[in-house]
């Protein structure tokens, strides 16, 4: 429809336009980090978000730990969601983020998964079993899912029997493709990557017991290059609310 400028009175046309800006004012986007874990839950929370409130979210997914570098170097970010709650507590201590932000959004849960059916028992037997050739983890350096999984090795007393057999992953989103490519016949993953609606999706897998290994607590916070942005402060408000409460709990973490 074609609006005539002439049909309208000039306060009604200065009414119009005005809200035109207020709109184009209040839709922002924000920069966020997002560890590799959490692809499938910030895109589908991505979605509300944006038709809730008008902002949009632009992710970047990766490890923890590349992704602390990146922020020390400058890179653009303006919310970071970490895969563990040390390394946004350092950016903090560090000055990087805006004070108060911080805060859990999730707590991980590992999983040890094959693509094949019934490979994996409930109790991850197979892993000592050990007749497996490789076995995929992420990097323990840079992702805390890899950490978790050195620590429930350990604690199995399997880490020296396993260590020719291990295929890392940068990330724990690489991890995840040896195994659903069957570079490896089984590894370490989050359970959001293979868990939907209170189930297992696809191939075989054992939920780790929490007990064995350290608590994969993710936190989130506000950074430096966020101050400013109402949508940085909208996205980390929405995290905490129901509706993004609901989704993240669909993908297997506990609040």
């Amino acid at each position: 429809m074609t609006i005539r400028a002439s049909r309208f009175a000039p306060t009604c046309l200065a009414t119009l336009l005005a809200v035109f800006a207020l709109g184009s004012a209040q839709a922002d986007e924000v920069q966020v980090a997002v560890a590799a874990n959490f692809t499938a839950p910030i895109q589908a929370i991505a979605a509300d978000f944006e038709k809730d409130t008008g902002h949009k979210l632009v992710a970047a997914y990766g490890a923890t730990g590349q992704f602390y570098t990146q922020i020390k170097n400058g890179a653009p970010f303006e919310v970071f969601l970490s895969a563990d709650d040390t390394t946004p507590q350092k950016l903090e201590t560090e000055g990087d983020t805006v004070k108060g932000s911080r805060f859990t959004y999730a707590i991980g849960t590992l999983a040890l998964w094959s693509a094949k059916e019934g490979y994996v028992d409930a109790k991850g037997k197979v892993l000592s079993d050990n007749q497996y050739q490789h076995l995929s983890i992420a990097n323990p350096k840079a992702a805390p899912y890899g950490l978790a999984a050195t620590q429930v090795l350990a604690k199995l007393g399997l880490t020296d029997k396993v260590k020719t057999k291990i295929v890392e992953g940068q990330n724990i989103t690489q991890a995840y493709q040896f195994v659903s490519t069957g570079n490896a016949e089984l590894g370490f993953v989050a359970l959001s990557q293979i868990y939907k609606d209170g189930k297992v999706t696809s191939g075989s897998a054992w939920i780790v017991p929490a007990d064995m290994h350290d608590p994969i607590k993710q936190d989130a916070v506000i950074l430096n290059k966020g101050k400013d942005n109402p949508a940085a402060k909208a996205l980390v408000d929405y995290l905490k609310g129901p509706k993004a409460a609901a989704i993240i709990k669909s993908y297997g973490y506990q609040l």
